[in-house]
């Protein structure tokens, strides 16, 4: 055992000691032995407080690396479901005729997610087969994709398009559905703010494959990506931590909601054992309680009428401002090509008419990852009455960029403050629609159940998986509302530009 001495005892100190019964004492100062069990160097005593934080480093290692593996798993969840998206859209002018509208593409690539979206939710009913589910999705999106490389004719590459779009939709509605599986609710939360990130990363990533392979052809270049779905299952099974595990290995300290008032609540859902994950989805499913448990059509319109103004609304807002400033004013956006003397910064990254909406599209999708990933950088999430603020400066957002298109705020020949001001706009709208997308499944992935359901497992589990596959379809149908009015929208302020001499429009 060793003992800690005092700080003001010098190393010189002499210490006495009877050897042995009847002999005399001898003086520790005298002999070069160093006293039993009595430790004179300051640098080997050993502080008794220490050993509680070596065993809390300890512990906290487990913790870190399931933290890892799970955001890693839900990252490239939310990565590979949506990088098939952007590369479809990115493809758009190879994938079809000249003579075709690239909007023809933006439906197809957006319809059947919807589809998907609120078939799923609200007419299937029991528990949700996770495995099956996404070994589905994973088929069906490189069968997509193989057919657009496949076929030159456009029925068969919209339809392709379609396959990969369902699966997209019903992927992106099954990895929201399967963080609310995860207890307690900060892992939860935590698997939201990583898929969130994923998905925003998919814009960037997505568009720079596309970029790289274009030059081998659609036949090749999509072909070579019917191959990223596979990513999906092998992290399922490989990668992804056990939803028991969190359970079993997090400390208290580090559960941070079991001290808010429904902590019991949380306390007592547990995740239901592997096994029983693959016992079904069809209608009549078996529980662990050995009864049929399924919600019926008014459970859940019970359920979602309290979404409606407080999530679906404001998400359904934001993409329909910004996907109608994406499609139907940003390719109005142009100006004159910067000159190296006035505008040397703007000179290296526009060198035609052509760069400009590409730029825009830079802008948005990079800042709508950084939004995206607010959460797992460990930001602060938005308060829930702040969730409509996205929606509504995306709105002024929209109305000043078209007036900036239409009459212009500066004058013709203030071109570089226009450009900037541009820029900064389109960063703004990325960053309130990323925003509004993890803040919205983040803070209906908190919510804690009902206290009619607290003590029915299964169906508390079915209501959290109900709820946030429910507000799935809100964005997908304002994206797909945003391209109807994208069309009149462009047609009008080209007109307009037109009518005050501005030609940019027509040359594309």
């Amino acid at each position: 055992m060793v003992v800690g001495l005092s700080k003001n005892i010098a190393p010189s100190a002499s210490f006495t000691l009877d050897d042995e019964p009847g002999t005399e004492m001898r003086s520790f100062a005298s002999t070069s032995r160093p006293p039993p069990n009595i430790t004179l160097d300051r640098d080997s005593i050993v502080d008794d407080e220490s050993e509680p934080l070596q065993e809390a480093k300890v512990e906290e290692e487990p913790e870190r690396r399931l933290f890892r593996k799970l955001g890693l798993s839900f990252f490239l969840f939310g990565l590979i479901n949506n990088v098939l998206y952007v590369i479809i859209l990115s493809a758009a002018l190879d994938l079809v005729p000249p003579s075709t509208p690239k909007g023809i593409i933006a439906f197809c690539n957006i319809a059947p997610a919807l589809v998907a979206k609120v078939g799923w939710p609200y007419l299937l009913k029991g528990r949700i087969r996770y495995v099956k589910r996404l070994m589905g999705c994973c088929l069906l999106s490189s069968f997509g994709m193989i057919v657009v490389a496949a076929f030159d004719s456009l029925p068969m590459r919209l339809l392709g398009i379609s396959f990969a779009s369902f699966s997209s939709g019903l992927g992106e509605l099954t990895f929201l559905q399967l963080s609310t599986t995860y207890s307690p609710q900060t892992v939860a939360g935590r698997s939201v703010g990583y898929f969130a990130s994923g998905t925003g990363a998919a814009g960037l990533i997505g568009a720079f494959i596309w970029w790289e392979v274009r030059n081998l052809g659609v036949r090749v270049g999509v072909g070579l990506s019917s191959i990223m779905p596979f990513t999906i299952p092998l992290t399922y099974f490989f990668l992804l931590p056990d939803k028991a595990a969190f359970v079993d290995t997090l400390s208290p300290s580090t559960i941070e909601d079991l001290a808010s008032p429904t902590a019991e609540s949380t306390l007592s859902y547990a995740p239901i054992p592997t096994g029983e994950d693959e016992v079904g989805e069809e209608e009549g499913s078996l529980s662990s309680s050995k009864r049929w448990v399924a919600l019926s059509a008014s459970d859940k319109w019970r359920l979602v009428k309290p979404l409606l103004l407080k999530y679906m609304l404001p998400l359904f807002c934001v993409y329909l401002f910004e996907y109608t400033i994406n499609q139907g004013i940003a390719p109005t956006l142009l100006y004159p090509i910067p000159s190296p003397e006035d505008h040397p910064v703007l000179s290296r990254l526009i060198h035609s008419i052509r760069d400009y909406y590409p730029l825009w599209q830079l802008v948005y999708q990079t800042t709508v990852f950084f939004s995206r990933s607010s959460i797992s950088l460990g930001l602060p999430p938005l308060p829930s009455q702040l969730l409509s603020l996205p929606a509504i400066l995306q709105c002024l957002i929209l109305l000043i960029l078209g007036f900036e298109a239409a009459v212009g705020l500066f004058p013709e020949e203030a071109n570089g403050a226009s450009i900037v001001t541009v820029f900064l706009l389109i960063s703004i709208e990325g960053i309130c629609g990323g925003l509004a997308y993890v803040n919205v499944f983040y803070r209906i992935n908190q919510e804690h159940p009902g206290p009619q359901s607290t003590q029915d497992f299964e169906r508390t589990k079915q209501e959290k998986e109900f709820k946030i596959g429910s507000i799935g379809f809100a964005d997908s149908s304002g994206i797909l509302f945003a391209a109807l009015l994208a069309v009149p929208t462009e047609i009008e302020l080209c007109r307009t530009q037109v009518r005050r001499g501005k030609l940019f429009c027509m040359t594309l």
